[in-house]
């Protein structure tokens, strides 16, 4: 599937993604791999599933809101310093752009997201 077209429906937790494994200098631990499948394009704004295979990996974030549809996983802030987030099915997670941040993925973790 690629975008969705008005009046479509589909699945986000069924939808095939296609994983490829993550940069070398951003995995802390394991093999963890990532998969994206932009869903829609509003405006300036997009509207995807992304998914993340257990393992540690540091990110720098983009302006985003998501909702883990499933897995579980360990947020840990490392620029601006804030607590951890333990994240699940059914957490609602606000990122900033420039955010520096460490994935800590126990459970394959799949989500949809608005950035």
């Amino acid at each position: 599937m690629s975008a969705l077209a008005a009046g479509q429906a589909a699945d986000a937790g069924a939808l095939e993604l296609s994983h490829e494994p993550l940069p070398t200098a951003s995995v802390a631990c394991g093999v963890p791999t990532t998969a994206t499948l932009p869903l829609a394009t509003i405006g300036a704004t997009e509207v995807g599933v992304w998914e993340m295979t257990p393992g540690i990996a540091t990110d720098t974030e983009a302006d985003e809101v998501f909702v883990v549809l499933s897995g579980r996983a360990t947020i840990r802030f490392v620029s601006p310093e804030l607590p951890p987030l333990e994240v699940g099915p059914g957490s609602i997670v606000r990122l900033a752009e420039g955010m520096q941040t460490e994935w800590a993925v126990s459970e394959t973790l799949r989500k949809v997201y608005v950035a």
